[in-house]
């Protein structure tokens, strides 16, 4: 049984559990680059239909985004290292923040593929035929033609799974990395305030994910700056338009 809920350990756990916030922030910001990357090497197949890149990269995405994301860990930290000794690669001394940075940047690139490319898909083809027609290269059309139009439309995606990749770091405790969770864990466990420990948890993830929020949130208003507003006055101009056409036809005025 736990000790008797106390409200002050609540705002006493939080900075001692932000001593191993630079961890988790380590996973996020890792596995986030790393998901990017493998992200985009895995669209491009299916965007462009390579016949047996694209095969593989189907299987790629279905493996991840169908098994649990604990599953994955317990596989890459401990059976990667027994496949890569019939290679001759020992990669038992590895730290094991590599091996959760891998697993989660790999899991994260099955989602941001189909971010990426459904991001892509919703940019009218016809923009990039008439960029081909005029004689720009494939870089040029996909940078100043595709890209700034995926780009508002990826973002909201990319916001999601950041921060579902963030309240994801909370299993990699179950490989012994000291990150928040771990740290809510030992806490819990020497002072027997259980709820108070997680209480205070639930605190510093919510507050990190409003910020990611926030922050994502006014990147996607930067993006679309240039998007022309309704203008203000355009109920106004509507209310005279039909108070004119309303009122009878005078001198100088064509009836309709």
């Amino acid at each position: 049984m736990g000790a008797a809920f106390d409200i002050a350990y609540v705002f006493r756990f939080v900075p001692m559990l932000l001593t191993t916030l630079d961890v988790t922030l380590r996973i996020v910001a890792g596995a986030t680059l790393l998901g990017l990357i493998a992200g985009l090497l895995v669209a491009l197949p299916r965007l462009y239909r390579v016949p047996v890149l694209q095969n593989i990269s189907q299987a790629y995405v279905s493996f991840f985004r169908g098994t649990p994301i604990l599953i994955q860990l317990f596989l890459f930290y401990y059976g990667l290292p027994e496949l890569l000794k019939f290679a001759h690669i020992d990669v038992t001394r590895a730290p094991v923040l590599l091996f959760v940075i891998a697993t989660y940047g790999l899991n994260g690139g099955a989602y941001m593929s189909e971010m990426i490319r459904s991001a892509v898909l919703a940019v009218d083809r016809g923009q990039a035929e008439a960029a081909y027609a005029i004689g720009m290269s494939g870089y040029r059309t996909f940078t100043r033609i595709v890209l700034p139009q995926a780009l508002p439309v990826a973002l909201p995606l990319f916001a999601n799974a950041v921060i579902a990749m963030l309240k994801d770091t909370s299993l990699a405790f179950t490989l012994g990395v000291m990150e928040l969770t771990g740290k809510s864990q030992t806490l819990g466990m020497l002072t027997r305030h259980f709820t108070e420990t997680y209480l205070s948890l639930a605190l510093i993830y919510l507050l990190i994910s409003l910020a990611l929020e926030k922050l994502f949130r006014q990147a996607e208003r930067r993006l679309l700056r240039h998007e022309r507003e309704p203008s203000a006055d355009v109920p106004r101009r509507s209310r005279r338009m039909r108070l004119l056409l309303r009122r009878p036809a005078g001198k100088g005025d064509v009836s309709l």
